[in-house]
C-alpha cells in the first residue's frame, strides 16, 4: 500500500463533468445533485484501509447533514483488472454491506478522476451551491481512532458553508492509498 496525500485542487475550481454507473442501475452526472446545497465528491474504493476506515464516517456526516441539503457521491477509480476487491460487481456488494445512503459509482476509465487530479483514496472534494470547489482535504485528524477525533474538519467546513461563512480551517490534505491508475 504506498501512502498518498491529496494534490490540492485549487479552490474555486468549477465542478468536472462525470457521467458514470452506479451501484444502484442508475448512471448519475452533476445535474443529479443539482438542488444540493453542498456536494461532497469522494474518490474512495472497496480495498484500501484509509477509505474503509472512513466510510462509517461519511455515512454518519451524510445522514446527519441530508436534511440541510449536504449530499455525497462517491467514486471508485482504481484499476479492477489488478484490483479486483474494487470491481463493480464487488462495489456493490459493498454498498449494499454498508448501506450506502448515497451513489457509489465506477470510473472505469480513470477520466473523471484525472479531471479531479485525486491522489488517494479516500480524496473528497466539496463544492458550494455554485458548483465551485471550496474544500480538498482530509475528514478529520485520526483516521485510525475515532474515537481519538480532535478536529472534525470536514464537519466545520460543512458547517461555516452552510453559514454562509469562510472556511475558518486551513486544509490538511487527505491521506490514503494511492489511486490504482491503468498502464
Amino acid at each position: 500500500m504506498a501512502l498518498m496525500y491529496s494534490k490540492g485542487m485549487p479552490e474555486g475550481t468549477p465542478l468536472p463533468p462525470f457521467r458514470l454507473p452506479g451501484v444502484d442501475g442508475k448512471t448519475w452526472s452533476p445535474e443529479d445533485f443539482r438542488e444540493a446545497n453542498l456536494l461532497v465528491v469522494v474518490f474512495t474504493c472497496n480495498h484500501c484501509p484509509y477509505a474503509i476506515a472512513s466510510e462509517d464516517r461519511l455515512i454518519a456526516l451524510q445522514n446527519e447533514y441530508a436534511d440541510r441539503g449536504v449530499r455525497f457521491v462517491l467514486i471508485n477509480p482504481n484499476d479492477a483488472d489488478k484490483y479486483p476487491d474494487d470491481s463493480f460487481a464487488r462495489m456493490i456488494d459493498r454498498a449494499k454491506e454498508k448501506d450506502f445512503p448515497f451513489p457509489y459509482l465506477y470510473d472505469e476509465s480513470q477520466d473523471v478522476a484525472r479531471r479531479f487530479d485525486a491522489a488517494c483514496t479516500p480524496d473528497l472534494f466539496v463544492f458550494d451551491r455554485a458548483r465551485v470547489l471550496r474544500y480538498n482535504g482530509r475528514i478529520d485528524d485520526n483516521w485510525q481512532e475515532p474515537d481519538r477525533v480532535t478536529r472534525e474538519d470536514l464537519r466545520t467546513v460543512l458547517e461555516d458553508l452552510l453559514a454562509d461563512r469562510e472556511i475558518s480551517i486551513e486544509a490538511v490534505p487527505s491521506m490514503g492509498c494511492s489511486i490504482k491508475w491503468k498502464n
